[in-house]
């Protein structure tokens, strides 16, 4: 499987309350909660991704609380990929449990700035760099996280295979 967008960049530590704000937490409407996504620090966000795009992150990466409204709303908005150097370990999950794709890679992460044009191989890890003409390898999910992924999230999963 393979993801090619254009790079929404934010830093370090960005917690799952500047993800999606508290304050929008009333609703499990996942088109609602996409519609507020980032907006605390990226008021033009919502208006700027299209379905595809990569969201680049630095260390931390969803940090902060273990709801899963904030990889919902990634997802929602139309992120494929999420790039970070590393991920909190519930968002790791979370991401994992509703079919958002992410991928580790500390590299990628200090390298990539926003606007850049970058195709992502799930299978292999490889990340390229078009706009910089650079490739960089992160750690690819087994087989079974892919499929996972592929097919929307754990629950999915599990009833494709029942």
């Amino acid at each position: 499987m393979i993801a090619h967008g254009t790079v929404h960049k934010y830093g370090d530590n960005i917690d799952t309350d500047v993800i999606i704000p508290a304050r929008y937490l009333n609703t499990a409407n996942h088109a609602e909660l996409a519609s507020h996504c980032m907006e605390d620090i990226d008021k033009e966000f919502v208006s700027k991704v299209k379905k595809g795009d990569i969201m680049v992150g630095g260390a931390n990466f969803g940090c902060g609380s273990s709801r899963e409204h904030a990889p919902i709303a990634i997802k929602e908005a139309g992120i494929s990929v999420v790039i970070a150097e590393t991920f909190a370990r519930i968002f790791y999950r979370n991401a994992i449990n509703i079919g958002l794709a992410i991928l580790e890679c500390p590299e990628a992460s200090k390298k990539i700035d926003t606007g850049d044009d970058v195709e992502v191989d799930f299978d292999t890890g490889v990340i390229v760099n078009h706009t910089k003409n650079e490739t960089y390898k992160g750690q690819p999910f087994p087989p079974f996280i892919q499929e996972i992924i592929a097919k929307g999230g754990l629950l999915n999963s599990i009833a494709k295979k029942l």
